[in-house]
């Protein structure tokens, strides 16, 4: 039985590296032997990537469309569109499908979490030209309360009809008095 050499110096290799390698651990073996591995991102969020050696078999797996983003199927890429009746959401098991979703809650001015009278104050600084930190620290809330306070407040007393916003303000004028 023969030994493994090294192809650049020619010294002895240990069996098991000669499973895999041909050149021994040497540094200028090293250094004219060694090859990169080209790396691929097969998957990919905010928080990660999921990066494979590229080989024959991960390439044969990205060519079938393994690795595929399934976000992009109606994106105009290469991949065909899912059969209809496929789709993620018609994959999942009828009786999860047939479970009733609950009623959405229509917004009611009782369960408002602020009173009118900090709603009346709310606006009065707004128009004061008050910043929502400054109407806040004022009512005691939130920043994000006293926001929501005086956008609920300006969304109720908007009237639906500009016109009847210029009957109802007798300074707004629609033309000159002549």
């Amino acid at each position: 039985m023969t030994m493994a050499q090294c192809i650049t110096c020619g010294t002895e290799l240990h069996p098991e590296r000669a499973e895999k390698y041909n050149y021994c651990m040497a540094r200028e073996c090293q250094e004219k032997n060694a090859k990169g591995l080209t790396m691929v991102a097969v998957g990919m969020n905010k928080a990660a990537e999921e990066l494979m050696i590229l080989d024959e078999r991960t390439e044969a797996e990205l060519a079938s469309g393994r690795y595929r983003d399934q976000r992009r199927g109606s994106f105009g890429t290469s991949a065909s569109a899912p059969a209809p009746g496929t789709t993620a959401r018609d994959s999942r098991p009828a009786a999860r499908r047939a479970r009733p979703q609950p009623a959405r809650r229509t917004p009611v001015a009782a369960s408002r979490p602020w009173t009118d009278r900090q709603e009346r104050l709310a606006l009065l600084y707004n128009q004061q030209g008050l910043t929502p930190a400054e109407i806040a620290a004022k009512l005691g809330v939130s920043t994000y309360l006293a926001t929501q306070i005086v956008l609920a407040a300006r969304d109720r007393r908007r009237p639906k009809d500009p016109a009847a916003a210029l009957r109802a303000d007798p300074t707004r004028r629609t033309r000159k008095p002549g």
